[in-house]
This record gives structure tokens, C-alpha cells and sequence, in this order.
């Protein structure tokens, strides 16, 4: 399957080893700086490959080769109409997480893809975790019982260095804050793992230590899920002197659950009333990662294939980014009103919130 990545950013190299470990021919990388796409490929012992093409350009990509799957890792802002052009060309599509900086585009995304009969998937890699896999079969198996609530946290650390390195952080066209940004995997999780529908949201958000961006550093809200249960979040980049962790708290009538680590990697409580044989294991599981990004990226990888080929949905698809993209814009339009707000959201975007504090 011939493939090709869009952005060689800071994320890129976990797409490329995803890509090769998955067996694909990578034909093409595309990035606005030539530099930037030789230092990725050196990375990784490409650069003297001539059979991967570079582009700075990803339209004249998509015209000179036959790419049947792009993923898409450049600054937020330009992910949606990047992959509406893939989607158009009939290629598949990986987009990194945010899908889109706005409801309509991300809308405009699923009805497009379906239209087209392509195939696309949202960077949320960490439901590929060993501990969210195993969270996530208890409780399709019913072993929560009644669910209450579920909260999760996002502790992590970024400085100026961080921001600088690409003028396109913490800006409302380009980017978001802390919860659009590094939160949105656990937001991802939390409305997942809690049953999906949601009725409302309260957030507050405010720029506490990072004076020189245009969104928040720390955001925190109360979410109403319409099966009754209760949900917090809470996301920062205000945490001295590293990242700390992220965990993902479920609650039922019959278990307990705490996944920690840096990115819901470990599970560090597993308490059910029915005890099985499993829950030995379980209890005190640790993933090793090389970094917050953790290693979904690998499995993300082979189930789009795998769905690509078997002309089915991928695990992660379109909806699910749509999902984690609304709570998200839900918790700052609540934040620039200062009251609570319904789902669904419509026509809400980003850049609606250029002026809140």
C-alpha cells in the first residue's frame, strides 16, 4: 500500500515507524520546509532513500503519485482542509488529532469521506493502550455495573521553548490551548469510555502562567452524560518542572478503575466485584513508552489498513474525532459565556473565541 505523510513535524516520526512497522511503501513525504522532511528521514536512516519522494507542495503530491493512504501531521489548523482534498483525490486518510478546528469542518469531513467511499481516521492512539484495551473490555462486558463517574487529568509541562519552536502553538486559528491541544486524548477517552452521548457541559479556562499565547493553559469542566453518569476534566501545561501524568478515572456500582502513567499507559487500580483470573494481571500493568505520545500509533496504523482492505469503519473513525473535537469547543464556548451548554454544538469553531480570557 502505497503511502505518503503530510508534516514532519514533531509527531511525524511516530507516524513514520508506524508506517514501517506496518509494512507500507512510503512514496512521498510533504512538508513546507525541506529541512524539516530531511531531518525526519535521517531520523530514521531514510535520507539517502531516492525512492521516497519530497514535496513542499501536497497537491503536486497527491497529482504525481497513486497514494492510497496520507497521513495528515501538520499544525492543526490545516488538517481539515488538507484531508477534504485527500478525500476528494479518493485517498484514505489519518488526520492527527484535532480532526478539524471547527463543527462544519469537521462535519463536512464524515459526510464527504462517506460520499466518497474513503476510509478516515483520527489520531486518537491512546485507545490502543494495553490498559485502556482492558478497561475498555470490562466495560463492554458489563463489569462496571452502573456507571457514576469518571474524571480525567491531564498533568503535563510545556515552557516558552516549546511554543517557539512553531508560532502556530496556542494560537485560536491554528491550534487551541491546553485542552485542544495535549488534553484532547483523555476528553477522547472520558466521552468514549462514559457511553458517548452527552447532554451538557460547564468550563472554565483561563491563561495562568503562559501570557504570550492567545489560549488557555489550563481548563477544567463538569460534563453531563445523557445515561445519568458525571464526568470531569482538567488539562494543563502549567505543571512544574515535567509532565506529571495523565490518568483516566471510571467509577461503577461493581468497579473501580484508575489508568496512570504519562499517557494512560498504566493501570494503577483494578477492583471488581466479580474477580476473575485476568484481574491478577491486570492489576499493576505498565506499558513502556519513549514518550507521552505512548505506542497506539503502531496498532492505530494496522487497524486502518486492515479496514481499508476489509471495506469496513476504522476503530478510531471520523465520528470518534468529531466527538472529541465537540467536547473540546463545547468547554470554551462555555467558558466564553460563563453558563452551561447542550450538545450538540453547531457552526462553533475555534476562532470564535479570538477575545476570551
Amino acid at each position: 500500500m502505497n503511502y505518503a505523510l503530510i508534516g514532519c513535524g514533531r509527531i511525524a516520526t511516530n507516524h513514520i515507524k508506524a508506517a514501517v512497522s506496518n509494512g507500507l511503501h512510503i512514496s512521498a513525504v510533504c512538508d513546507v520546509k525541506p529541512e524539516t522532511m530531511e531531518n525526519l528521514l535521517a531520523r530514521h536512516r531514510m535520507e539517502q532513500d531516492d525512492s521516497i519522494k519530497r514535496y513542499t507542495d501536497y497537491r503536486r503530491m497527491l497529482e504525481e503519485n497513486d497514494i492510497q493512504l496520507v497521513a495528515i501531521a501538520t499544525e492543526s489548523g490545516l488538517h481539515a482542509p488538507i484531508a477534504l482534498e485527500c478525500i476528494d483525490a479518493g485517498v484514505h486518510v489519518i488526520i492527527e488529532k484535532p480532526m478539524a478546528m471547527s463543527m462544519e469542518d469537521a462535519e463536512e469531513i464524515i459526510r464527504r469521506s462517506n460520499a466518497k467511499g474513503v476510509k478516515v481516521c483520527v489520531s486518537h492512539q491512546n485507545r490502543f493502550n494495553a490498559a485502556v484495551q482492558e478497561a475498555r473490555k470490562a466495560l463492554e462486558q458489563g463489569r462496571f455495573g452502573k456507571l457514576s463517574h469518571g474524571s480525567v487529568h491531564v498533568r503535563w509541562n510545556r515552557n516558552r521553548d516549546y511554543y517557539t519552536q512553531a508560532p502556530w502553538r496556542g494560537t485560536w486559528l491554528q491550534d487551541g490551548g491546553c485542552l485542544m491541544n495535549q488534553c484532547i486524548h483523555g476528553i477522547d477517552l472520558l466521552r468514549w469510555m462514559m457511553g458517548d452521548e452527552v447532554k451538557e457541559v460547564y468550563g472554565v479556562t483561563r491563561r495562568q502562567f503562559h501570557d504570550y499565547l492567545e489560549c488557555e493553559d489550563v481548563g477544567m469542566a463538569v460534563v453531563k452524560f445523557k445515561n445519568g453518569a458525571i464526568g470531569t476534566i482538567e488539562g494543563t501545561t502549567n505543571v512544574y518542572p515535567q509532565n506529571l501524568e495523565e490518568t483516566l478515572y471510571l467509577f461503577g456500582e461493581n468497579g473501580t478503575v484508575k489508568l496512570g502513567g504519562k499517557s494512560t499507559n498504566h493501570i494503577d487500580v483494578w477492583d471488581f466485584a466479580d474477580q476473575r483470573e485476568n484481574d491478577k494481571i491486570n492489576k499493576g500493568l505498565q506499558e513502556a513508552a519513549s514518550n507521552v505520545y505512548g505506542n497506539g500509533h503502531t496498532a492505530l496504523y494496522a487497524d486502518m489498513i486492515d479496514a481499508i482492505r476489509q471495506d469496513r469503519a476504522p476503530y478510531v473513525d471520523a465520528i470518534a474525532g468529531r466527538n472529541a473535537l465537540e467536547m473540546v469547543l463545547a468547554v470554551y464556548q462555555s467558558a466564553s459565556i460563563g453558563a452551561p451548554v447542550e450538545l450538540p454544538l453547531e457552526n462553533v469553531a475555534s476562532t470564535d473565541f479570538l477575545r476570551l480570557d
